[in-house]
């Protein structure tokens, strides 16, 4: 039986086979002794994004001690739960984003980790519910995450990509209106100063 561990674009957390291309976790251990996820889905402010192997690093079983495995289908998914690139397992990735991160606020020098992660959970959740915010599609970058009626969409070009746990399924057109946003706002600044993160092979 699937495990209570893949993360979809709104931060939810399902029972799902599929596990995508990458790993994360959200500062610790958040899941119950039989497996299942508590009330509050986190363990601290820190979300990662990392990689699915490093360093020859084994962890079995899955959601046993030290902390609760995560899945995503890709980056893009990732990051519209508000979740960051590692500075252990990506650090390359993740320097390049602390980087982006501070040009699109003009600071002096990149951020700690720390500092970003304390950004970042204020623009995660309202409450333990999904924060979202309105912004003009045609002004977001590729690669934020929006939703329509209910539904996870990928902004690539002139398009907007179908999520789903499996992979992104057929394109819209992206809409000349403004509509209702998952990915947090400084990550979509992120993206907009050219951190390009990486999208699942079924985005084409």
């Amino acid at each position: 039986m699937p495990l209570p561990n893949r993360v979809d674009p709104f931060g939810s957390i399902a029972a799902v086979p599929e596990r995508g291309l990458f790993l994360g976790n959200r500062g610790g251990r958040f899941h119950r002794d039989d497996k299942t996820i508590g009330p509050r889905p986190w363990a601290s402010q820190q979300w990662i994004c990392c990689v699915l192997a490093f360093k020859g690093r084994r962890r079995a079983p899955l959601m046993g001690r030290g902390y609760t495995e995560l899945f995503f289908l890709d980056e893009v998914t990732a990051l519209a739960a508000g979740h960051r690139p590692c500075f252990e397992c990506r650090r390359t990735d993740a320097t390049r984003f602390a980087a982006a991160w501070a040009r699109a606020r003009g600071l002096s020098k990149p951020p700690s980790a720390p500092e970003m992660d304390a950004v970042l959970h204020g623009e995660r959740l309202e409450g333990r519910a999904k924060w979202t915010w309105r912004a003009e599609a045609a002004e977001l970058p590729d690669g934020t995450m929006v939703a329509v009626r209910g539904h996870a969409f990928a902004v690539r070009g002139r398009e907007m990509l179908t999520w789903s746990y499996a992979g992104y399924l057929p394109a819209r057109p992206r809409p000349s209106r403004e509509v209702d946003v998952l990915t947090p706002p400084s990550i979509v600044a992120v993206l907009n100063e050219g951190f390009a993160p990486v999208w699942h092979p079924s985005a084409g």
